[in-house]
């Protein structure tokens, strides 16, 4: 009989204690701030900007002008097989409306590259862009604005709308130092 009667302390004493840790972690859930910041992280590009540009068989294109809503997240270089990819360039972005947006550049094989950076868009018709004319892509996944010139091929691609790559574009420059980072990040 003691036997039984232990098991019961011991049932009861775990109900007790899982109330008062249930009670503890509500506590601290509903007490304790949670972060509301923004979840993407930016990066400041000015210094691959300007050794790509020393690196590159092209001229490289970053944005001058874009407003401080258009949010650097991601930046990379390689210089690869001119005969297989060429080199690369990518710049991506977080647009005001929180969509993605990127400038991709290569001297490689245009074909396959518009085809990967644009996610197999379906060329659409033109676009013109500071009196530029652009071939504009539509996906399901993606958009893109390409313009191809003799030694690169530029893609504007990204899940943004049309408007929004356009905007992008037209603030590409490959002579104009790039805009300061923002301080608040």
């Amino acid at each position: 009989m003691a036997a039984n009667r232990r098991g019961k302390q011991t049932a009861r004493d775990m109900i007790l204690s899982m109330a008062v840790i249930g009670v503890a972690a509500a506590i601290v859930y509903f007490f304790v701030p949670h972060s509301e910041g923004d979840p993407v992280r930016t990066v400041d590009y000015r210094v691959e900007v300007l050794s790509a540009r020393r690196a590159a068989p092209f001229p490289v294109l970053a944005p001058d002008g874009l407003s401080k809503d258009w949010r650097a997240t991601s930046v990379s270089y390689r210089h690869l097989d001119p005969e297989a990819e060429g080199a690369v360039w990518h710049l991506g972005f977080i647009n005001p409306q929180d969509e993605y947006a990127a400038v991709e550049q290569s001297n490689g094989p245009a074909e396959a590259f518009i085809a990967d950076k644009s996610k197999s868009a379906e060329r659409s018709g033109t676009t013109v862009v500071r009196g530029k004319t652009w071939e504009r892509y539509s996906g399901p996944k993606y958009n893109a604005l390409v313009r191809q010139e003799k030694d690169v091929t530029t893609v504007v691609t990204g899940t943004a709308p049309h408007r929004q790559l356009a905007v992008l574009a037209a603030a590409l420059s490959s002579s104009a130092s790039p805009a300061p980072a923002d301080p608040s990040n």
